[in-house]
């Protein structure tokens, strides 16, 4: 009789889910990668796809062609809902709303982190996150949707509120976000209005901290302090934004003071969270998660006395480890070196992970970067060609690497960005339109 192969279930198509499944591709085990979406994002630059410098499809491929090649890899689109750890199943959503059932052996939960807004949900309509292309595009279409607002307004008042960009946290996507808009109103279209000057927008970067980019020491944080300073970018520190409307935000110092900024356009990466599968996976194991709801794992990522589980990347919580895409590779990788080994060798102890750090690097604008690598720490041009040479040599897929090069490059030299196309959605308009009947 034909043997059955182990069933694996890796959950999220992001940097550990794809990893983990290339990694098991060949052995003799049938894998299913479960993810909302179709593509796989390169996360670390949604922030240039949000200001026009590079198109969502640049930054993305589709998992289909990742594992074309892999006949023991199959992809299904559907969002986890549930686990029935009894049964061995994970319950999806499809598009539709329908539910299906994906059966497993061994579970890889990789579904990385989303927006965390503090328990004021209701932030999240003024302002958006940037975790998903979806994210990504709808902050295209407020920033550069800003500037066109402000090009027919008179009033001067008015007209600095839609001049004015506020952003919520200091952390490496925050302060590339605040830089990428200054360049963008700076070098991009500075030339291309008449009634407004661009170059006169204001860019504000809030943060509970006393710092920028704090975990990246304090040498490297005050040089990115100074750089963002000279591109103009305003730095809030030590305050904790308490609320968001649709003219602006609230911001709380640590003695209780509130100062209101007003600003038409509201950017939220101040913090994250787990994606409601983690709290399921969670309950249904018995496993601890931590106040972003991480789940404690053991030494070699799988959920305690669960060892046919692992979680990986963000959304697992062990020995500090940071939620930087690196983790979760390796991550990825670990757990399915560990899967290989259980069906090849089922007598062998489980191998403990074993973090290399291979740096953490953030881009402030054209020719300043900061890197840190362990004891090396870069910043200015050497720093931004390492962060360069890191971002390419990560994409997916050589014609993202080419185009991606090619449209810095044409940034760099011309001036221009070209994924500038927004969608704007006029209410009186639409409901002016004659239904359409069958």
């Amino acid at each position: 009789m034909e043997k059955t192969l182990a069933r694996v279930v890796v959950v999220g198509g992001g940097f550990g889910g794809m990893l983990a499944a290339r990694r098991l591709a060949g052995a003799a085990v049938d894998i299913t990668v479960l993810d909302r979406g179709t593509t796989n994002v390169f996360q670390p630059l949604l922030y240039q796809c949000a200001t026009g410098l590079l198109s969502e499809g640049q930054i993305s491929i589709p998992l289909r062609t990742v594992l074309r090649g892999h006949r023991n890899v199959r992809a299904v689109q559907g969002e986890a809902l549930d686990l029935d750890r009894e049964r061995g199943v994970v319950v999806a959503r499809r598009p539709d709303d329908s539910v299906f059932e994906l059966a497993y052996d061994y579970l890889i939960v990789a579904v990385g982190m989303r927006t965390s807004y503090f328990g004021h949900p209701e932030f999240a309509e003024f302002a958006p996150g940037l975790k998903t292309v979806q994210d990504a595009l709808e902050i295209r279409r407020r920033v550069l949707g800003a500037f066109e607002m402000a090009e027919t307004i008179e009033d001067p008042e008015l007209r600095r509120e839609w001049l004015t960009f506020a952003i919520t946290g200091a952390g490496p996507t925050g302060v590339e976000l605040a830089g990428q808009i200054r360049e963008l109103a700076v070098h991009t279209i500075g030339r291309e209005f008449r009634s407004i000057h661009p170059s006169e927008a204001r860019v504000i970067l809030f943060d509970g901290a006393d710092a920028v980019l704090k975990p990246f020491g304090p040498t490297l944080s005050a040089k990115a302090q100074h750089i963002l300073h000279r591109l103009g970018v305003e730095t809030k520190l030590g305050v904790l934004v308490s609320n968001v409307d649709a003219n602006g935000l609230v911001a709380t110092d640590r003695e209780g003071n509130q100062t209101r900024y007003a600003a038409r356009t509201v950017l939220w990466t101040a913090g994250v969270e787990a994606v409601p599968f983690v709290s399921a996976v969670a309950r249904a194991t018995g496993a601890q998660t931590d106040r972003q709801g991480r789940i404690s794992v053991e030494p070699n990522l799988s959920v305690p006395d669960h060892p046919n589980i692992w979680v990986v990347g963000d959304v697992s919580s062990l020995d500090g480890l940071p939620g930087v895409a690196e983790v979760a590779m390796q991550g990825g990788l670990h757990a399915a070196n560990e899967i290989r080994r259980r069906v090849t060798h089922p007598d062998q102890a489980p191998r403990p992970f074993r973090y290399r750090d291979l740096g953490t690097a953030a881009y402030l604008c054209r020719g300043h970067a900061v890197l840190k690598l362990g004891p090396i720490h870069l910043s200015g041009p050497l720093g931004w060609l390492m962060w360069g040479g890191i971002h390419i040599a990560f994409l997916a897929g050589v014609r993202n690497r080419v185009r991606t090069l090619t449209a810095w490059l044409v940034a760099l030299g011309l001036n221009r960005r070209a994924e500038r196309t927004i969608t704007q959605d006029y209410p009186a308009l639409a409901a002016s339109r004659p239904s359409m009947t069958a």
